[in-house]
This record gives structure tokens, sequence and C-alpha cells, in this order.
């Protein structure tokens, strides 16, 4: 039986990119709403939103979630999360999945897949997952990021550049993909300890993750470790703009 675990869904109305994104319809509901349901499917023990909105937090009650209003000076969903855990008093060996508000579509087999990693894994602080990389465009695209493990499955290092670099490989034929080097794209969901991430946000941001602009390099520069593990099923690509929006909708229709 899986150890019980909690999935926190952070969504906030001010973002820059597409202001009120949590509250687009997808054929009839809210997105948060298509989120909370997949979420839902996980058997979470337990499922939260937490926004900083009065218009979110009316929604999101109006369909039965539970809501917790945080604060609205957080720079990340990881801030967040560490809030709801610390207001919900939640015990520091809790399992706290964080699942995108912007992804009306992510499998619930992953939501489970990544508590039950870290749920295994006593010596990680987080789980999360990646999938095989099978092409040179997707290698060399700075927007993807790249994951590179150990034999225990536990990551050595995040880079938006391509990892591992074969060197000799792109020499000869630069542009081929290897043979016979495992190159792994990251997928951005995530499972913490709830007392771990009180340790996070404490430590503030790294000069590491500042450079790669990447948030989880600030638990490996601390010397805490991360699991990763292949997705049984890819989450497809969330809602970053009106665009992938549209695309959601036709999809749902």
């Amino acid at each position: 039986m899986q150890q019980p675990f909690y999935v926190v869904i952070p969504a906030r109305y001010e973002s820059s990119r597409f202001p009120g994104k949590p509250l687009q319809e997808i054929a009839g509901l809210p997105m948060i709403q298509r989120v909370w349901q997949q979420a839902q499917k996980s058997f979470a023990s337990e499922l939260v939103i937490a926004t900083d909105d009065q218009r979110i937090l009316d929604v999101c009650e109006g369909f039965g979630a539970r809501v917790v209003m945080t604060r609205s000076d957080h720079e990340s969903g990881t801030d967040r999360l560490a809030e709801v855990a610390g207001i919900l008093q939640w015990p520091a060996d809790a399992i706290v999945v964080n699942v995108q508000g912007d992804e009306p579509l992510i499998p619930p087999v992953v939501i489970a897949q990544v508590a039950r990693n870290l749920a295994a894994h006593p010596e990680a602080a987080m789980a999360t997952l990646a999938e095989p990389v099978e092409d040179m465009a997707t290698l060399m695209n700075n927007n993807v990021v790249k994951v590179l493990s150990d034999k225990n499955g536990l990551a050595l290092t995040f880079s938006r550049a391509p990892l591992p670099w074969a060197r000799d490989a792109f020499v000869s034929e630069p542009e081929v993909l290897p043979a016979g080097v495992l190159f792994r794209r990251h997928i951005g969901i995530y499972a913490y300890r709830a007392g771990f991430l009180q340790r996070f946000v404490e430590w503030g941001p790294c000069w590491l993750e500042q450079t790669e602009c990447l948030e989880q390099l600030r638990a490996l520069w601390h010397g805490e470790q991360i699991h990763v593990a292949d997705a049984l099923e890819t989450p497809p690509h969330g809602v970053d703009t009106l665009e992938d929006l549209e695309r959601i909708r036709t999809l749902f229709a």
C-alpha cells in the first residue's frame, strides 16, 4: 500500500505572461478545475489549491475544492507549498507533490508515481521524473532541461545545456544523436518531504540556480538528494500561452 501523500496545486492570478490563466475556460470548466479533477484521480490523501487571489479562491470553493489563501509575495510555487505545509501543520516526513495549475491533462499516474518513488527512497529529500531524449533538436534546445543521474537513480545535476557532452561523438558527427548515451529530459513534477520544504525556502536562492534558472539546483547545492525515474506516462505540454490554451481546448472538444 502506498504511503499517504498530499497534493498542492499553486494557482496565481497575476501571471506576467498570462494573467488570469487558472480561470480560463476549457470545455465549460475553469482550467484550475480541470487540473484539480486530474489530481483527484491520483488518490492523494489530501488535495489543496494554494492561491493569493480572492477570485481564484471563490471559483475553487464553488466547485468543492479545499483552498488555502497564501501570501502574494512568493517568488515560486515551492515557496507557496512551504507556506501551505506550515499552515496545515503537516508532519516533517509527510510527502507533498507540487502539481502545476496549468496542466489540465496531467496524468494522475505520474502524480502517484513521484510520491511513491520518494517514499521508497528515504535518502532523498525530493523526487522528480524524466524521459529519454531521442533527437538532437530536443537535446540542443535550452528550453528543455536535461538531467543526469547516478546508478542509484539520484540526480547528479540538471542543466539547460546538452548533458552529458559526448565529446568525441559530437566532434565526428555533430548533427547526430550518439548511440549508447543516455540523454534524458527532465519532467517538472516534484514530490518533497514537508520538513525539507521549510529548509529549502529558508536557504534562499543560490548562484547556481540563478545562473541556470533552475530552482531544483538549490537542493543539490546544499547537498540534498533528488531521486529521478523515467515517467510511466509522459505528461502533455501545459498551458503557457494563449496558443497552448487553444490547443488544449481543441483536444477537449
